[in-house]
């Protein structure tokens, strides 16, 4: 059998039967080798051709061994597939000294993050977000560095040319595409074009979905489909403006230009944005127009931007339409006593004290769609209570739909109070920073710190500099008015500019060409002694810091050498004037007359150096332009509160690194500047960083009342930036309860209730109407009681005297020369006998300061408010403009209150009667009760210094009645004053005399009542129902005795007996008069102690303590009730014969 198996062809029987799984599986991966098989097998088992048995064995060998390995040559295509994959490995190889290399010519990483790409504007991506943190910034950068996208075509050749190297081909294509795409970043630091690269991504993107799987691309196409629908929904809108090329160019210059994109990305992401940036970037003015620009103006809706000053508020606006091309209409202002809105506007200024009327109105301020609260950095209270009234509003009208954004823009801002407080902000909003348009500032410190005389030491620097150093403006800031003008008195008299400045500062207009050649003239006729400048001295290289202070002798104080070679030994200073190098002086401070002001903006007379003396103002407020040296005394005059004594100082302390640091960036506006600091780094390291919020020194019981107004009861738990202490909200609230603006708290219960209680007083119907006049509340209080005898107009002109500050001219003030100095007298003397006339005789005089304000108001008025009236009898020009202005608005406040009243602005006001004057300092005693000051008596004397001396309720130290006032030869026993101020003593303002015997009558919440006396004995007084005494009292914590004055009987059981007395005697109902000639008993025994030994006392005195009855209108509300209440008590002390007829009568009304 084996042998017949063998034959029969057993050979191609054999090789079929086993090829067929190895059919199968080739069939899956090689088809034309299987075939090539196949056709082979064919051949084989063909009996025709047998071919001879060594070449089949050669075959058969081959054809096993042909799968393991075949040596063909390589193609040309393969050698360079081969060759390719060679250079991938050795580029691989060579990547880390590639990278190494790289790395030596790499920026510092300081560096890269303040590089920016312009190839992403426009292209959606989020600048402010990468700004942010630079760990952001590198996971955004990384981005676009690796495609999955570039590259798909080649992959898909290797996929097809190289199937052995599959997988390995698919790794080190990845990875060329990887190292590829980052050394194409590295090798060019330029980006190629936009628009090819587009065109290139199109086609990958197209190329991709090809290739991805049905299933991807079912689920690539929603998405595409939901991106798209997002964009549609919220299409970008631009509104053109056409602005003028100058303008265009001017504006390019502003650093926050540059920071649109990031500032508007910032606005439309977040609710609230907080935008840093120093004084001179331009956010003022720029920012309101991004959003104009960007449609946040539109649908009638209006973009408001809140200033605290209003010289601000108005000079923006006019800027603004201005850079806008747009009418005042568009652009407009609104501030407390003027404003041209319209119902066109588009773009508001206004004071922030505008502004929170306006959420008084409408607290979602629903016609705003922005809100800008600018200089928050000066931390003004209101900008405060505004900050806290939007976070609160803004979350608000996101609910209801209707978005609005919060944009708080300052220049040195304590970010932490806005971002790091949790209750203002739950979420943090983000900060922009925006640099700003700043020059290198070289800051000089001095080596000793002056602690008596920094003015003598500003005077030395500024001559220094004047003598020394280039051309550039000298910006000296100082504390006070005083300082100012001492300073400026003394650099012209130095560097006399020409004659006529010294005759007068008002005579310093703009130079004549005439009065320049006057001046040539007198410099060529006198010997001039010309400046003392070696000009072989100077070098071409440029100077170190300290070389040029030491050329310019500023850095030696200790070498005392220096000032005599400068000329500048104190002695001396005074007397040598250097008529060779003129400055010219300009002072400047918040009260200077604005025409004065606006003197700092004109550039100098040609020939001359500008030197500005100024206060704090020129810190943040104004930018002078052409300032290249800032000298700084680094001290600041503030005013101050005692919280407990309400004693109100001017104090001069050190100021903060921040506002130093302000006041150095003023030099380096337009040029490289120098800033000297006439105090040590050591005293500059121990300044606070930032100046307190001002609602930390001061009394904030009209923000209480305003807040109260708007329902928020309790002012504890508001959002404050920076909250008030809890004192000073403690003495607010308890202020506003006695003066009757919120209802007084429970005085009984649990100790924490009473305590919540305290500060949650409701607002009642008085402080509602108290609450709708813009003046503090104590003089809301004297307007709510004008009404009676006419004496509204007056009460509106004190008040608004009294609100506006500074009245009359500070006379005070060191002479500039013996002619100065005699017309001062003059001027002086005119004010005294001005006030003498204004103040009145007799009844008049009594009402002290108050009356010459109200006499100076009327008369001011009377002459037209004209500067010669004002000039020729010592009044500021622009204080009595300010109260004209006051009176018109609390007038208008007035009538909308109490329409019925039509009161109205007379200029020719004429003075109050007698009888009014009375009123009006009762008035002014019910507003000003906490304010009482009683004069020293002899028996408290402590010193002899304490004579004509006053008390007042807080303090232990004595007062002064002021020797400018109208009562200072008076001095009265009670005088109510507006305030103290500490100066070399306490002094009272704005005084005025009152009665001792009107305080428990119009101030009885402050004084404390005794027991009823004997003598006069109480008595029914038959006009009010009630039963009347004379009490004797006490004043406040003080207990100064005051007179005994008629007061309603105290309650208890004594006013109960008396009531029941006078009803049995017919005082009560006189209709039962003819009956107490028969009464069984004497109606008097019911105030005996033994009273209660008749049952018909008792009868009588139950029901009406029961009742509580004890007045005539009690005991009427009763009985039309119950008619024979006190029938059956009042028929036991009648005999009964008269029962039936008085039960006829009763009830005996």
């Amino acid at each position: 059998m084996g042998k017949l198996r063998k034959k029969h062809n057993w050979k191609g029987r054999q090789k079929s039967e086993p090829q067929q799984p190895a059919k199968e599986e080739k069939t899956a991966v090689v088809v034309e080798l299987h075939d090539g098989d196949r056709m082979k097998g064919v051949d084989d088992s063909n009996a025709l051709v047998l071919p001879a048995s060594r070449s089949k064995q050669k075959k058969k060998e081959g054809g096993l061994k042909r799968p393991a390995s075949s040596k063909r040559p390589l193609t040309k295509k393969q050698r360079k597939e081969l060759q390719k994959v060679l250079e991938r490995k050795e580029k691989k190889a060579q990547r880390a000294d590639v990278l190494t290399k790289l790395a030596e010519v790499q920026l510092p990483e300081s560096e890269l993050k303040l590089l920016f790409t312009t190839s992403k504007l426009g292209t959606g991506d989020k600048l402010y977000q990468s700004k942010q943190s630079s760990d952001e910034v590198k996971d955004g950068e990384s981005g676009p560095k690796i495609s999955s996208v570039s590259g798909a075509n080649r992959k898909r050749k290797w996929e097809e040319e190289e199937e052995e190297d599959e997988e390995q081909s698919k790794e080190e294509s990845s990875e060329e595409d990887t190292s590829s795409e980052e050394e194409e970043e590295e090798d060019n630091a330029t980006e190629t074009g936009g628009l090819k690269e587009a065109a290139e991504t199109k086609q990958e993107v197209k190329l991709e979905q090809n290739v991805a799987g049905p299933d991807e691309q079912k689920e690539a196409i929603p998405a595409r489909k939901t991106a798209q629908s997002k964009q549609l929904s919220e299409p970008a809108v631009f509104i053109p403006v056409d602005r003028s090329a100058e303008v265009q160019e001017a504006r390019l210059k502003l650093p926050v230009l540059g920071e649109e994109q990031v500032i508007m990305e910032a606005v439309r992401e977040n609710p609230c944005v907080v935008i840093c940036g120093e004084t001179g970037s331009g956010k003022t003015t720029q920012v309101p127009q991004f959003l104009y620009e960007a449609g946040y103006a539109r649908d009638n809706r209006i973009i408001g931007i809140t200033e605290p000053r209003r010289v601000a508020a108005v000079s923006m606006s006019h800027r603004v339409a201005k850079e806008m091309n747009l009418p005042r209409q568009v652009v407009s202002y609104q501030i407390r006593y003027e404003g041209n809105v319209t119902s066109d506007t588009k773009i508001k200024f206004m004071t922030d004290g505008v502004l929170l009327k306006e959420i008084q109105k409408d607290f979602l301020l629903q016609r705003y769609s922005v809100i800008i609260i600018d200089e928050a950095h000066e931390r003004s209270v209101y900008t405060d209570i505004l900050i806290g009234l939007l976070s609160r509003i803004v979350p608000l009208r996101n609910k209801k739909g209707m978005p609005m954004k919060l944009l708080i823009m300052s220049a040195t801002l304590r970010v932490e109070d806005f971002t790091e407080n949790q209750k203002l902000f739950r979420t943090p909003p983000p900060v922009v920073k925006v640099d700003a348009r700043q020059f290198p500032v070289t800051v000089h410190f001095n080596k000793r710190t002056p602690l008596e005389d920094y003015t003598g030491e500003a005077f030395q620097k500024t001559c220094k500099i004047h003598r020394m150093l280039p051309p550039g403006g000298i910006l000296v800031f100082l504390t006070g008015q005083a300082e100012v003008h001492s300073l400026c008195r003394r650099l012209r008299k130095a560097f006399p500019f020409r004659k006529s400045s010294t005759a007068g500062a008002e005579d310093e207009e703009a130079d004549t060409a005439e009065a320049m050649k006057k001046f040539k003239k007198a410099k060529q006729k006198k010997t001039v002694s010309l400046p003392r400048i070696d000009l072989d001295n100077y070098s071409a290289l440029p100077m170190d810091e300290g070389d040029e202070d030491r050329e310019a002798g500023i850095g030696d104080e200790e070498d005392g050498g220096s000032d005599l070679e400068l000329g500048d030994d104190p002695a001396e200073t005074d007397d040598k004037a250097d008529p060779s190098i003129p400055l010219y002086v300009l002072p400047l401070y918040s009260l200077l007359a604005p025409e004065q002001q606006a003197k700092v903006f004109r550039p100098p007379p040609p020939g001359t150096r500008l030197c500005v003396v100024a206060t704090n103002v020129a810190e943040t407020s104004l930018t002078i332009p052409g300032i290249k040296y800032v000298v700084d005394c680094g001290r600041v005059k503030k005013r101050y509160y005692d919280r407990v004594t309400g004693v109100s100082s001017f104090k001069v302390t050190w100021t903060s690194q921040a506002s130093a640091n302000q006041r150095a960036g003023r030099a380096g506006r337009t040029e490289a500047g120098h800033c000297y600091r006439l105090y040590s780094s050591a005293v500059f390291g121990d300044f606070s960083q930032f100046s307190e919020a001002e609602i930390t020194r001061r009394p904030v019981e009209d923000l209480v009342l305003q807040m109260k107004d708007l329902n928020i009861e309790k002012v504890v738990n508001f959002p404050f930036p920076t909250p008030p202490s809890a004192e000073a909200l403690v003495a607010a609230e308890e202020l506003l309860v006695s003066l009757g603006a919120l209802e007084e708290p429970p005085r009984s219960g649990r100790m924490t209730d009473l305590q919540r209680a305290k500060l949650s007083c409701p607002i009642t119907p008085l402080g509602r109407a108290m609450a709708a006049f813009p003046v503090a509340p104590r003089y809301a209080k004297m307007l709510a009681l004008g009404k009676q005898q006419d004496c509204l107009p007056y009460i509106i002109a004190v008040v608004s005297a009294m609100t506006v500050r500074e009245l009359f001219e500070d006379f005070d003030r060191p002479a500039r020369s013996d002619d100065e100095s005699s017309k001062l007298n003059q001027r002086r003397a005119r004010l005294a006998q001005m006030r003498r006339l204004w103040a009145g005789q007799g009844a008049s005089l009594l009402l002290g300061d108050l009356m010459v304000m109200l006499g100076a108001v009327g008369a001011c008025e009377f002459a037209g408010c004209t500067p010669k009236f004002c000039e020729e009898n010592g009044l500021r020009n622009k204080a009595m403009v300010e109260i004209r202005r006051l009176r018109s608005q609390l007038t208008n406040a007035v009538n909308a209150v109490c329409p019925e009243v039509g009161v109205f602005v007379d200029p020719k006001m004429a003075p109050p009667t007698e009888h009014q004057v009375l009123c009006l300092r009762q008035i002014v005693l019910a507003g000003l009760g906490d304010h009482l000051a009683r004069r020293v008596q002899a028996e408290d004397m402590l010193d002899p210094k304490w004579k004509n001396a006053y008390k007042t309720t807080l303090m232990d130290d004595p007062v002064f009645i002021h020797p400018n006032s109208a009562l200072f030869k008076t001095l009265p026993e009670f005088v109510v004053y507006q305030e103290i101020m500490e100066t070399s003593k306490m002094y009272m303002r704005g005084v005025s005399a009152v009665e001792a015997e009107w305080i428990p009558q119009l101030l009885p919440q402050y004084c404390h009542f005794g027991p009823a006396l004997d003598s006069p004995a109480p008595w029914f007084c038959s006009s009010t129902g009630t039963i009347r005494c004379h009490r004797s009292s006490t004043f406040f914590r003080v207990a100064w005795q005051l007179p005994a004055v008629e007061k309603e009987y105290p309650e208890g059981l004594e006013r109960f007996r008396l009531f029941a007395r006078f009803f049995l005697e017919g005082q009560v109902c006189p209709k039962l008069q003819k009956n107490s000639r028969h009464l069984l008993s004497n109606p008097s025994i019911m105030m005996k102690t033994w009273a209660k030994l008749q049952p018909r006392t008792e009868a009588l005195l139950g029901p009406l303590v029961s009742r509580r009855v004890d007045s005539r209108d009690a005991l009427h509300s009763i009985w039309k009730t119950e008619e024979k209440f006190l029938l059956s008590a009042y028929c036991q002390w009648l005999p009964e014969a008269m029962h039936q007829e008085v039960s006829k009568l009763w009830p005996p009304v």
